[in-house]
């Protein structure tokens, strides 16, 4: 089982969310006052598009804030989406539920200390270096449209920290798991992690996995961290007899229809 924070870490959040911005950057970033306003002209990944709000305490003006934020959502042709992390103040939250706003996708955010993970002994993959490469496979292993390819590779290059590609190869069938691990310091952190259908419940996802993690040991990082949709069970069992924790939960909301 997943051992649980009850009392948030607020220096924690703080950290993981900022090297969760430079593990998936996005292309355009502006501030009102603490609240981060992300925008893709490219890819529509919710996390590069949404409001994210950084202090807890920053609460003016709420209802015009949220306008302005609309209008540059609007220029973009994308829906204006609000990102609630523990940081996100209270007020802010309230006000969205009283104006109808709907909550939806919880994701969880975990953390293994990487000197006392459990990684089983299974073949090892070293990274690519082909970017174009990793993009075709990562698209075709979540069965996602091939017109993303430019936007994905977009986002893929503009991540600075080291970056390990990790794919799995069929002869046959070619690409049946993918995900990137991006070491920020001390910290390493798994995205995209993928297996294609049809290829689940063979061990593929642990195989990746376990050979992300390893390449982040040997290059010095303590402490991974990734995220998981709150419902995937399946997942969420593997990495709690890994030994990961949960760090906090984040969920994003809508404007009702």
């Amino acid at each position: 089982m997943l051992a649980i924070v009850a009392d948030q870490n607020l220096p924690l959040v703080r950290r993981l969310e900022a090297v969760g911005f430079r593990a998936w950057p996005t292309s355009s970033v502006q501030y009102d006052g603490s609240w981060q306003i992300r925008l893709s002209g490219g890819h529509p990944s919710k996390r590069l598009n949404c409001v994210v709000a950084l202090d807890p305490s920053d609460s003016k003006d709420i209802s015009l804030r949220l306008e302005k934020a609309g209008r540059k959502f609007e220029a973009h042709g994308r829906p204006l989406l609000v990102r609630e992390t523990p940081l996100s103040p209270k007020a802010l939250i309230e006000e969205l539920k009283n104006d109808g706003w709907e909550r939806f996708d919880e994701t969880m955010t975990l953390t293994g200390d990487l000197s006392t993970l459990t990684l089983p002994d299974m073949l090892d993959h070293l990274p690519t270096h082909d970017i174009g490469r990793f993009v075709d496979a990562d698209l075709a292993v979540h069965a996602s449209d091939p017109s993303l390819k430019p936007a994905l590779a977009e986002v893929i290059s503009a991540i600075k920290p080291p970056t390990g590609l990790f794919l799995i190869e069929d002869p046959d069938s070619g690409p049946v798991a993918s995900t990137l691990c991006v070491q920020d310091n001390d910290l390493a952190g798994i995205m995209s992690l993928a297996v294609r259908s049809g290829r689940r419940r063979e061990g593929l996802g642990l195989e990746i996995l376990t050979s992300a993690l390893r390449w982040a040991r040997v290059r010095g990082a303590k402490t991974a961290w990734l995220q998981v949709a709150a419902d995937n069970t399946a997942a969420l069992q593997l990495y709690g007899k890994l030994g990961f924790q949960v760090a906090y939960r984040y969920r994003y909301w809508r404007k009702g229809t």
